[in-house]
């Protein structure tokens, strides 16, 4: 997901560093960001673009990909203090046609490379400047890190990649709001709907009649059957209730004065109303940015609008308390 969120920073002097510290240099010193876990936690998703703060010198968006605040006299930086011999946990990924995927990593439609974040991060410290390599089944690419992209070397298309952190145990709690794992539907290109759920990583994972007692399509016929109602389902040994109720939509105004929900997928958007809702419980007077196949889109919580960063076109927002 591509997105920012914009908060209210004070500088201080350096407190009890975590293994990560974000910076901002002001005149000539480099003062300590506080609350900089949302940044870090932005920064872990592969699919953050940036991130927006509010400063003394007025807002400024961190740009990820080039660790530079692209507007302004400000300049950031993230340090990182492990012990001796301790390595930061790093993750490589390349942009597909809709998503950020790591490499390695192997779903049932999609080939594994035949190297991993673990690899590709060897090589990255041996030439930070260098290229690598590798193959998918039978197709050669090569992944050229001072350009930060990978170029199939046989049709010589160009996918953009990026390094980012994985979470870190103290971080990965930021995603839950509770003990109970959080559920999402999203709709698939059959017209049917897939239920998720997160759990403690951080990640989305399918309901699936292998290890959950319903699955989506069962969980979607309770659903249209009754809205406002209540699930009962067990994993394994646990018992679990979903609350149909429990979960706010995020709409916007389209052009024709209809209103639609925020839909990840859709025309490639970034964020769906559960995204939406963990960046409004984290901060609803704050700002959240996102983007679809072709602009970028701030979504303003105080102000319940939402504007093209190109165009500058508002719209107005709701969420509804279903």
């Amino acid at each position: 997901m591509e997105n920012g969120e914009a908060l209210d920073y004070f500088w201080g002097a350096p407190a009890n560093l975590k293994h990560y510290e974000w910076q901002l240099l002001v005149g000539n010193q480099w003062l300590r960001i506080e609350n900089d876990h949302v940044i870090e936690t932005h920064y872990c998703h592969a699919g953050a673009k940036g991130i927006t703060i509010n400063t003394h010198h007025g807002k400024v968006f961190i740009d990820f990909d080039k660790l530079q605040i692209l507007t302004g006299p400000l300049k950031v930086q993230r340090l990182s203090s492990l012990p001796p011999g301790q390595t930061e946990d790093v993750g490589w990924y390349f942009r597909d046609d809709q998503l950020w995927r790591e490499y390695g990593s192997q779903t049932s439609s999609r080939l594994s490379s035949s190297i991993s974040s673990r690899d590709v991060e060897h090589q990255f410290t041996l030439n930070p400047q260098g290229s690598l390599t590798f193959t998918v089944g039978s197709t050669s690419y090569r992944l050229d890190f001072s350009t930060m992209t990978q170029t199939n070397c046989t049709t010589g298309l160009r996918r953009n990649v990026r390094r980012r952190p994985k979470f870190a145990s103290n971080t990965r709690s930021l995603y839950s709001t509770s003990a109970l794992p959080m559920a999402s539907s999203s709709q698939l290109t059959n017209g049917g709907y897939k239920w998720e759920f997160m759990g403690e990583e951080g990640e989305w994972t399918e309901y699936q009649a292998h290890v959950c007692s319903l699955d989506s399509a069962a969980i979607e016929t309770q659903y249209q059957l009754n809205p406002q109602g209540k699930l009962y389902f067990n994993i394994r040994r646990f018992s679990y209730t979903l609350d149909f109720s429990s979960n706010p939509r995020w709409q916007f105004q389209d052009i024709g004065g209809k209103w639609k929900d925020y839909c990840k997928g859709r025309r490639q958007c970034s964020m769906s109303s559960q995204d939406i809702e963990l960046e409004y419980q984290k901060n609803p007077s704050g700002s959240v940015i996102f983007t679809t196949s072709n602009f970028s889109y701030e979504l303003n919580f105080s102000a319940m609008t939402q504007m093209n960063l190109s165009t500058t076109t508002t719209r107005s927002v709701r969420r509804l308390n279903q």
